[in-house]
């Protein structure tokens, strides 16, 4: 069976491509077949249906992975909004079940597989009249277990504590944090790196530079 792991973020932009990307990179530079889905994108070019350029995109080139960048998503948008706000104005819900059997689909060519979220683990699928479906529904669905990644900014406490707590309350198994955009020469990351780990009893298991091209390779992280 594929071993799996979800990287998840404390919200936008703390580098979830970016380090799903090194850890892929690396894990096949080992020697591991590990492959890449994203279930929902948006701020993608495409032409004719094909992906040209997102995130998708990136990680297959930067990491050798040689899947068709349609076959590592489920939906995407060309516009830089909301996938729910794309559904509304297309009149298109999101399907849950697509997502769900893509994810078997590619699990299937694979023996490790990095699944990203998209925003933050309370991020909405789906939210109208009739059905409210939010990220951390996949992930315990899925019967996943995360990786964290918390960017070094003012707010990263807090964020990092918010996130754990509502995803240990929503039953969702936590694997570790990586700090991102982290100064080993910063007094002040040093003090953060220990009070996220004291205030959350959860491991930081890597902190990463801005702007490097390796990481350590993370090992027993994948659950079958």
């Amino acid at each position: 069976m594929t071993k799996k792991i979800f990287i998840t973020g404390t919200g936008i932009s703390t580098g979830k491509t970016y380090i799903s990307t090194l850890i892929i990179k690396k894990m096949r530079e080992n020697g591991f077949d590990c492959g890449y889905y994203k279930p929902i994108l948006n701020n993608v070019t495409e032409i004719y249906g094909k992906l040209i350029d997102s995130d998708v995109n990136y990680v297959l080139k930067n990491s050798d992975i040689l899947d068709e960048p349609e076959t590592c998503t489920s939906y995407w948008t060309s516009e830089n909004i909301s996938i729910n706000l794309s559904s509304k104005l297309k009149k298109h819900q999101i399907d849950i079940d697509k997502i769900k059997y893509d994810f078997y689909q590619i699990c299937k060519k694979h023996e490790y597989l990095i699944i990203e979220g998209i925003g933050g683990i309370a991020y909405p699928l789906i939210n109208n009249k009739e059905e409210k479906y939010l990220l951390k529904d996949l992930i315990w669905e899925l019967g996943l277990n995360i990786i964290i990644i918390a960017d070094m900014n003012l707010d990263v406490i807090n964020s990092t504590i918010l996130t754990v707590e509502y995803a240990k309350t929503n039953g969702i198994e936590i694997e570790g944090i990586i700090l991102n955009n982290y100064e080993s020469n910063n007094a002040n990351h040093w003090e953060c790196l220990e009070q996220i780990e004291s205030l959350t009893g959860v491991n930081v298991l890597a902190t990463i530079p801005t702007n490097v091209n390796d990481i350590m390779l993370l090992e027993g992280l994948f659950k079958e």
